[in-house]
């Protein structure tokens, strides 16, 4: 009996032996820190910035990085082509705005206001540290996806907000930007637009108020209602929404979309279809300015992706 309990007790450590002990997790890496974090350029605690610094003895270009979320959600720490950009000698900037239903909460009407001009905001205040960061001013490209994308283009597209009579030398700056290369972008903010182009549209109504700034998740629950009042905030959509302030001196474009499109006909995401991109190219053709969109299957493909338009467009 002693024999074979010994027998099984030397079995038992041959085996666990010869059992590979488990392997172990790498420990994840860790994001890259900001050159400068945290940088104030308003007083609110989301009026806040993060710098990427390219290595470069010369002034580099920008890519000025809009975070998505809706307007009502989302941070700056995901900051899409940050790698891309400055292997390639851009520097980056990623920027935290107010959210729209803070503006609601404030009385602030319309609502996409705050986001929208925090961004302008922060794009002056980064002209503002040009010599400093050294940023080459003119080389600034906006990108960001969803509502981030929104903003993008409506920087891209609105005039020069700069106020050169203005005691405020960073409100002297300009906001014109260099390109925009952005991922899902809502290219307008009229439900009767988008209810053409889509019939299931549901986004955009928030913007001006139509939304319990209480309970995010009301955010796109009162299209029918945004509709039906259009009229009533007529005034704000053609001064907020992308597509009414395309003209012909405006920056290039870049759209990309990850699903085909279908104008006219319903679509599984139309917060992010491609149909919002088809509409604005054609709107832009119109016009004269230059609009590039991608999708799968897409004609006239020149940049496969938006971090080599970007690129390719702020180093030539």
């Amino acid at each position: 009996m002693k024999s074979l309990v010994i027998l099984t007790l030397l079995l038992a450590a041959s085996l666990h032996a010869q059992t590979p002990a488990p392997a172990v997790k790498p420990a994840p890496v860790p994001k890259r820190a900001p050159t400068v974090a945290n940088v104030p350029y308003g007083k609110h605690e989301r009026q806040v910035l993060d710098f990427y610094k390219a290595d470069s003895l010369k002034p580099t270009p920008l890519l000025f990085f809009i975070h998505g979320g809706g307007w009502v959600a989302g941070d700056k720490s995901g900051v899409g082509e940050l790698e891309a950009c400055l292997k390639a000698g851009i520097s980056v900037v990623s920027i935290n705005y107010r959210y729209s239903w803070q503006a609601q909460l404030a009385g602030v009407m319309p609502p996409v206001q705050w986001p929208l001009e925090d961004a302008a905001r922060a794009l002056q205040f980064v002209r503002s540290r040009a010599v400093e960061w050294n940023i080459d001013k003119q080389r600034i490209g906006a990108s960001g996806g969803s509502a981030g994308a929104c903003s993008s283009l409506y920087l891209a597209f609105h005039d020069d907000m700069a106020d050169p009579k203005s005691s405020d030398p960073i409100a002297r700056e300009s906001t014109r930007l260099w390109c925009a290369a952005v991922s899902g972008a809502q290219t307008s903010l009229d439900p009767k637009q988008l209810k053409e182009w889509t019939p299931n549209s549901r986004y955009g109504g928030h913007a001006f108020g139509f939304m319990d700034p209480n309970e995010r998740k009301t955010r796109d629950t009162r299209f029918a209602e945004f509709l039906e009042k259009r009229e009533s905030v007529l005034k704000w959509i053609k001064m907020y929404s992308p597509y009414e302030l395309v003209s012909k001196d405006d920056p290039p474009v870049y759209l990309f979309y990850t699903s085909t499109p279908g104008i006219g006909q319903e679509q599984k995401d139309p917060t992010h279809t491609s149909n919002y991109g088809v509409k604005l190219q054609e709107h832009c053709r119109e016009i004269g300015d230059e609009c590039e969109l991608v999708y799968p299957g897409a004609p006239d493909v020149k940049h496969k992706s938006i971090a080599e338009f970007l690129i390719d467009t702020l180093k030539k």
